[in-house]
């Protein structure tokens, strides 16, 4: 994207950062959910709506939910309901306070990339490429790795293990991923978390082309 996503309204970036993530394949029929703080009300996030095609979404199709009560602060439809991932959101911006969004995709590289974990373990390997400069991994040969936690029914659940998790152990990079599931990332601002997404999926398909 020329224009930086940081110039563009809130709500009109997210729902072209979703269209985009919609033609790669990242975010087919409803799967995923993008989220980015209010610039109007710091306290607040935008999340999309529950259940709605991404590959359509226009800038009403948006919630915005209390940081700290979790509880709708508005909505444009009545029938609207938050993410059903909204916990993880939420969860994120308590954490890392300096976050301004936060992206979940699902793609078929990143599910076939931890595929081959080991079920006891909480985290897989990053390739040593390049591409690790884009997440501050500056060193010649890095090793570093990437949360991973087992997706489960109750995303709360998943929401209170990161929490706990990265309380007591920071991640190395700013990003998780679900198996069979996704990966989330996160930034300081709109643009950067997009590039994060961008790079954790080139990751993630070299990985599965390793498989």
């Amino acid at each position: 994207m020329a224009t930086s996503l940081d110039r563009l309204p809130t709500r009109k970036a997210l729902s072209n950062i979703a269209q985009d993530f919609y033609m790669r394949g990242w975010m087919a029929g409803t799967a995923g959910n993008l989220s980015a703080i209010s610039n109007k009300n710091p306290d607040c996030f935008w999340i999309t709506s529950s259940g709605l095609p991404k590959g359509h979404l226009d800038t009403y199709d948006f919630i915005l939910i209390n940081i700290t009560s979790n509880e709708v602060a508005h909505r444009y439809n009545d029938d609207a309901n938050p993410s059903a991932e909204t916990s993880i959101h939420k969860v994120v911006y308590q954490l890392f306070p300096d976050t301004k969004a936060c992206f979940h995709v699902h793609s078929v590289d990143a599910c076939i990339a931890a595929s081959g974990i080991a079920a006891n373990e909480n985290h897989m390997s990053l390739p040593a490429l390049e591409m690790l400069k884009g997440l501050d991994i500056l060193q010649q040969t890095p090793e570093v790795n990437l949360a991973l936690f087992d997706n489960l029914l109750d995303v709360s659940e998943i929401a209170e293990q990161i929490q706990q998790r990265f309380q007591s152990n920071p991640p190395e990079v700013p990003a998780l991923m679900i198996r069979n599931h996704g990966i989330t990332v996160w930034g300081t601002s709109l643009q950067q978390a997009y590039n994060r997404v961008e790079i954790i999926e080139f990751l993630m398909s070299y990985l599965a082309r390793q498989a």
